[in-house]
């Protein structure tokens, strides 16, 4: 055996055993793995099967598992390392279907796919299931006929329809749309939602069981998953619905929208520890790194307990040990990004070093595009923010440069250049890049001039005047403190005896019930309400001054405006900042009402 072959052979041997595989009897049980198994196959003498270990007409599976009755059950078809997988994959069905097999997994030692023969194509899997993980398919049953014919219009999710509402401009006028909604706590499907779960349907006549939605920020991923759930639960396509986040106020804002969605069809929890009550619950909500602590997924749960697995903001909550979650569990699998690869198309990944944030963001929305069977590059739907504008569900931002001197020059190439003096007293200089920004180099003038610069500009809340909700995006936490005090320090100077230091808020995780800010301020409750007028319900706090909080599906309807006081590099992390203020909102005292408009 050649060497690489060799080398691939002891990674795949040792993967086998992690996954509870045998190789000989011992105190577990009997072996259950094959070595070298011959089968006699309908071949010629000249068919190809590729660089495999093996070329033969009677054919050789390179590991045959076993099932614990001691019949084949799963073929393992192993390549060398630098070779594709997916390349055997046509010998191994010829072995599978001789052995009568209905399990495939195809290796390399480094990347590895599943097959089950009877319900669809080879999906990547982060490592060797074991045999009760295997087994857990055979007891799922999809019924992909009665998901593609179910009917899915405007009322899929609305409980209720008033026969007025029909003769309403449902898709053109957003108004009346949006009014008779909220007064009436209905929830339409909009047409790019319905064509999103029809996809979805489509894709499951073709024999796919992975899809990825990419919807900009505020188009309705939540309400759109929802009707996935309903679609699948309602099909006889899933018992159990898991929704994965990865962020502790996006684990209660799912559950909040899951329970107003499909109340009456569907019920829903928040996974806790150490509880059963999931099992009372058809879909159950948490956040990735709640399973990932002591390997909870795997002590808890069985592969078998959820049929679909939604992942929020896909992009981060599969990245890294995530992935071991996302794969764990078999059945359908959705995710769900406002952030599409696209945005990196400009970036030219041959200059990239390693250490280039985008170089590590560019592999993980391509792993993305891959771990959801797009391997095109192309996702299963998607409705960018220019759709939503156009057809007027969202707000286009309005984009203000207000750098700097200084700023200017920390992010240009050479950095920006002080003269200081040593412990000598002599001249030298001294250069900082913008990683130095707030860490190695303070400016409180520039902070200063951050804040007059942004209350000089700032939209205006259309109802009271006072400066609009605001987050502002630090540097560091330290740097937020900073900014959170100078805006306390001008405020009195604009709207004197209003705000006694509550006009911006810190809101970090050093920050004691910093997670309840973000709730209250979306509420309009942080620090109190209706500071200017007892009839509007707006917080009392106007800016909060965070770091990383707040950014991916925080929802907050009426904020408008999104101060950046640090650079950022990441593609995603701007779309998803950026998201944050797009949403459509209607500003109301009750005697006005004044849409969310440029």
């Amino acid at each position: 055996m050649a060497a690489k072959e060799a080398k691939a052979r002891i990674k795949i041997n040792k993967l086998l055993e992690d996954a509870g595989w045998r190789f000989e009897d011992n105190e577990n049980g009997k072996a259950n793995i094959i070595l070298e198994n011959g089968i006699k196959i309908t071949r010629t003498v000249t068919d190809s099967f590729g660089e495999n270990f093996e070329k033969t007409t009677n054919g050789f599976i390179d590991y045959l598992l076993l099932d614990s009755r001691g019949y084949p059950f799963v073929v393992v078809e192993a390549k060398k390392e630098e070779i594709e997988p997916l390349n055997a994959k046509e010998q191994a069905r010829t072995y599978a279907i001789a052995q009568n097999c209905r399990f495939i997994i195809l290796t390399n030692g480094n990347l590895h796919y599943l097959w089950d023969l009877k319900s669809g194509n080879p999906s990547i899997i982060s490592r060797l299931p074991a045999q009760k993980e295997v087994i857990g398919y055979c007891d799922y049953k999809p019924n992909p006929e009665k998901l593609k014919n179910e009917i899915i219009d405007k009322n899929y999710i609305a409980t209720t329809q008033k026969p007025e509402f029909d003769k309403s401009p449902l898709y053109i006028d957003n108004t009346t749309r949006d009014a008779f909604v909220e007064d009436n706590n209905l929830s339409f499907l909009r047409k790019y939602q319905i064509r999103a779960v029809q996809r979805i349907q489509e894709e499951v006549a073709k024999g796919k069981n992975r899809f990825l939605f990419e919807m900009a920020t505020g188009t309705g991923k939540t309400l759109t998953s929802a009707a996935v759930i309903k679609l699948f639960h309602r099909s006889g396509n899933a018992t159990r619905t898991l929704f994965l986040v990865d962020r502790l106020e996006l684990e209660t804002q799912a559950d909040k929208a899951f329970k107003k969605y499909l109340k009456g069809d569907l019920s829903c929890c928040i996974f806790k520890d150490n509880k059963d009550d999931w099992r009372k619950h058809e879909i159950v909500v948490t956040t990735v790194q709640s399973l990932l602590f002591n390997n909870k997924y795997k002590r808890i749960f069985s592969p078998a307990d959820f049929n679909l697995i939604i992942s929020d903001e896909s992009h981060r909550s599969i990245g890294g040990n995530a992935r071991a979650v996302f794969e764990y569990f078999f059945g359908f699998k959705l995710g769900l990004t406002a952030t599409p690869k696209a945005y990196l198309k400009m970036v030219d990944t041959a200059k990239m070093s390693e250490k280039d944030p985008r170089e590590l963001e560019r592999r993980m929305l391509l792993d993305t595009y891959t771990t959801f069977g797009c391997e095109n590059g192309q996702p299963t739907f998607q409705y960018t923010l220019l759709d939503g504008v156009g057809d007027g569900f969202l707000v286009n931002p309005l984009v203000i440069d207000a750098r700097t001197d200084i700023t200017t020059q920390l992010l240009s190439d050479k950095g920006y250049t002080v003269i200081v003096q040593d412990e000598e007293g002599k001249d030298k200089e001294e250069s900082y890049s913008d990683s130095d920004f707030e860490k190695k180099f303070f400016s409180d003038n520039t902070n200063q001039i951050f804040c007059e610069t942004f209350l000089k500009n700032a939209f205006l809340d259309p109802v009271t005047g006072e400066i609009g909700k605001t987050i502002v995006f630090c540097v560091s936490q330290e740097h937020a403190r900073k900014i959170a005090a100078v805006f306390n320090d001008l405020a009195p100077k604009i709207f004197p005896g209003k705000y006694n230091s509550d006009f911006a808020l810190q809101v970090t995780s050093k920050i004691t019930d910093a997670q309840q800010f973000t709730i209250n301020f979306a509420n309009n409750n942080l620090s109190g309400t209706g500071n200017f007028s007892p009839l509007y319900k707006t917080s009392k706090t106007r800016i909060c001054t965070t770091v990383g909080m707040m950014t991916t599906g925080y929802d907050c309807e009426d904020l408008l405006n999104i101060c950046l006081m640090r650079p950022i590099f990441s593609p995603t992390d701007f779309v998803q900042i950026k998201g944050r203020g797009t949403r459509k909102w209607k500003f109301s005292d009750k005697k006005v009402l004044i849409d969310k408009t440029l």
